[in-house]
């Protein structure tokens, strides 16, 4: 296996560790089960010390969570050609006793067909399309770091999707998010809301390229409320990847919304970043300059830092640094209007551990 591969198994972008240390339960006649998971404990630390409505956060150290899982992907080769599947994940968290049953998330759910031939088919809860065909070169790190849409985007319920089986090269992908009022005693006044995104990504050799958009509607999801949460204006992305050897990979990225005249939220990213392994080690390092589009903000430039350790095929450590470089905000204190500069205060870390299983 590729080290570039390795290096994403490391940092566990969309569970690829969890896919390399799968278990499996039952594999007989064409129908298998595989039980996966990890438990995950760290120490996180930092961060911004204002929000952005100018309201004080402690962000002093914690033992925290993070992003502990277990789940179980399921499938049965219908023909030679058809594969039936299913997925279901749970989080949960493993660094507090919750006596709310301890899972608190079904991170995955959703079932679908496979063809060698004509792609593949699937419906219920499952990552963003655009996520995992454009923006996915650079969702390596395990919490922050991502300034690109990530996994959430417009998906997440209630979704059905298609991707083509790859074509010399090229796969394409179409997924539609819905947002029902059926059976709301005062319905939303947007009513029923089909959120799409779609796209083409184009992989040969070292070279990866995704093209796509997202309809980023307003609407929000209120079993989830990290689901959608749009401004109702169109958002697209070109996000690219060359490895350069085994050991060394880059990444170069836009990604941009259209202004609303109603709530803003308009804006123009550039990312660049890269990736090198050396045997169990792995280093990222990503920097995006981030312009608001009419909201009279000033430009800013995000980085992140990550470093990872495999200790064993099963057991790895990591640290990560993120920097989003807040702007100043307006907040009041003592009854006066003040401008507090949070650029340099806000240096976000984690350091943990996690088992894969």
């Amino acid at each position: 296996m590729k080290k570039t591969l390795l290096a994403t198994a490391i940092v566990g972008a969309l569970g690829a560790s969890a896919a390399a240390q799968a278990a499996t339960v039952y594999d007989q006649d064409g129908t298998k089960l595989d039980v996966y998971g990890r438990i995950a404990m760290g120490v996180a630390g930092g961060g911004p010390e204002y929000d952005s409505n100018g309201n004080f956060q402690d962000n002093g150290e914690e033992f925290v969570d993070v992003y502990s899982r277990l789940g179980f992907r399921m499938s049965q080769e219908v023909t030679s050609d058809l594969t039936a599947f299913g997925r279901l994940e749970w989080r949960f968290t493993g660094d507090e006793n919750d006596t709310d049953g301890g899972f608190n998330e079904i991170r995955q759910s959703y079932i679908g067909l496979q063809s060698k031939q004509y792609g593949t088919f699937q419906a219920g809860n499952f990552d963003s399309f655009y996520n995992q065909f454009v923006t996915l070169p650079f969702d390596v790190y395990i919490d922050r770091g991502l300034e690109f849409a990530g996994h959430r985007k417009q998906s997440r319920g209630d979704s059905i999707g298609y991707y083509t089986p790859d074509l010399q090269g090229f796969t394409a992908f179409l997924q539609l998010k819905h947002y029902s009022v059926r059976g709301e005693s005062a319905p939303n006044a947007e009513g029923t809301v089909i959120a799409p995104q779609g796209g083409v990504r184009y992989q040969q050799g070292p070279f990866t390229v995704g093209l796509g958009f997202v309809e980023d509607v307003r609407r929000v999801d209120p079993n989830n409320s990290g689901n959608g949460g749009g401004n109702g204006e169109l958002l697209g992305g070109l996000i690219g990847s060359y490895d350069v050897n085994d050991q060394f990979s880059v990444r170069l990225g836009y990604e941009g919304r259209e202004h609303s005249d109603e709530v803003g939220g308009g804006f123009d990213k550039v990312g660049l970043g890269a990736t090198y392994t050396t045997g169990p080690w792995a280093f990222t390092g990503d920097i995006y300059d981030v312009d608001p589009d009419g909201q009279g903000a000033d430009s800013r430039t995000s980085w992140a830092l990550g470093s990872y350790y495999k200790v064993s095929s099963n057991f790895d450590v990591f640290l990560e640094l993120q920097q989003p470089d807040q702007q100043s905000i307006n907040v009041t204190l003592d009854g006066t209007n003040s401008e507090i500069n949070a650029d340099g205060d806000d240096l976000y870390y984690l350091t943990g551990a996690r088992y894969h299983f």
